[in-house]
């Protein structure tokens, strides 16, 4: 049910006892108006001196005057709210419009347009010179989810959404009160939630889109009418009894960051290097071991081959094996040919060495010389030597 508290056939008013806000025309308390009009004709006028035809008259322009008050008019920004015993029975667009006179209609004219703003934490400092604005400590000072202290201005834009409800539902003259409020309990609790540190740097956004929606949805369960459009956080500083101190331990903290990320940085590239040395000292060893089996399965396999040409014939084999070894041990040797039949030692050609593709020339004959020490005496096997 609308406002329906008059008091003596007065102006109509709110639930608390005012009249809604919104910039239109107001119903005049034609009461009033025609005593206070009656006493000015009784004053200047004789009413019995104006007759019956004089009564009329008056009578006429008083129910013309009554008639033309339900003239009013809807700004462009406004949205008429015409109201019948009370009760509503349309909206009207801007422009001139007509009601039928109070205390039939009345009409509400209330800005639905209009972006409202109501600054929280702060307000415009009285002192001359002074443009930065002044704190107020009851409603900036907000504490953080870390238990510090941060001095926190804002501001909150909103506008009407829904005229009927704004006007019947709570008390248009105290709108920006309950705003106030609201847009106040939604800000600390969000900032009850974070800390200081992000709330003053990169959760600013966050927070403002957070504090907009905690708004929104408080605003419409109380059933408002109200819609806000936009939050601005103005600043978020610790408080200035303690910024210094602050400051100093925000330092501390950016200087522990730093070496922290050199240390990671050191980590970061000493530990793949040494994993790196690492897996190649493994590669290394599974590579030696690689070899050595197949260098060891090799000589096996050759092993058992000679073993195996061994059983068959061993006296051909050890030959083999002995000339073999011979030609290995003298072949960079100097050496001395005996025959015991020569009775003596045996003169011989020095031959050059071998070349591929080169013919060998013959050289003198030399006289033949003692054994030098270095020389090796060959003997065949039969005779003993080298076994």
């Amino acid at each position: 049910m609308p406002w329906t508290n008059q008091s003596g056939g007065g102006q109509s008013k709110g639930p608390w006892g005012q009249g809604p806000a919104g910039g239109g025309v107001r119903p005049p308390d034609f009461e009033t108006l025609l005593r206070k009009f009656w006493d000015d004709v009784r004053r200047y006028m004789p009413v019995g001196s104006l007759g019956r035809g004089g009564m009329t008259v008056i009578g006429v322009i008083v129910l013309g005057l009554w008639l033309a008050s339900g003239v009013y008019t809807v700004d462009p920004k406004e949205q008429g709210v015409v109201l019948r015993f009370g009760r509503f029975i349309e909206h009207t667009a801007p422009g001139m419009h007509y009601h039928l006179p109070w205390p039939i209609e009345t009409a509400y004219t209330p800005n639905v347009k209009n972006v409202n703003e109501i600054d929280i934490g702060y307000k415009p400092s009285e002192k001359s010179g002074q443009t930065e604005p002044e704190d107020v400590p009851d409603e900036s000072y907000m504490l953080t989810g870390d238990e510090n202290i941060v001095n926190m201005h804002f501001a909150v834009y909103w506008r009407i959404k829904d005229a009927n409800v704004f006007l019947f539902n709570i008390d248009p003259s105290k709108a920006g009160d309950l705003v106030k409020a609201v847009a106040e309990s939604a800000m600390r609790e969000a900032v009850g939630q974070d800390r200081l540190d992000l709330i003053m740097t990169s959760d600013r956004e966050q927070i403002q889109l957070k504090v907009q929606r905690l708004m929104q949805g408080t605003l419409d369960l109380y059933n408002a009418g109200i819609q806000v459009t936009d939050v601005k956080m103005q600043k978020a500083d610790p408080p200035v009894e303690v910024r210094e101190a602050y400051l100093d331990v925000q330092k501390a903290l950016a200087d522990q960051d730093t070496k922290r990320n050199a240390a990671e940085a050191y980590a970061n590239t000493i530990i793949p290097q040494a994993r790196g040395e690492a897996a190649h000292i493994v590669q290394d060893a599974e590579a030696y071991r690689q070899q050595a089996i197949a260098t060891a399965t090799g000589e096996a396999q050759r092993f058992n081959s000679v073993y195996q040409e061994y059983r068959k014939s061993p006296q051909v084999t050890r030959q083999r094996i002995y000339l073999e070894t011979m030609s290995q041990v003298l072949g960079p040797m100097n050496k001395v040919i005996v025959d015991d039949a020569a009775k003596g030692v045996m003169p011989y050609f020095q031959l050059p060495p071998m070349r591929s593709g080169a013919v060998p020339q013959q050289q003198p004959a030399r006289a033949p010389t003692a054994p030098q020490v270095n020389e090796t005496v060959v003997s065949s096997p039969d005779q003993g030597g080298g076994q």
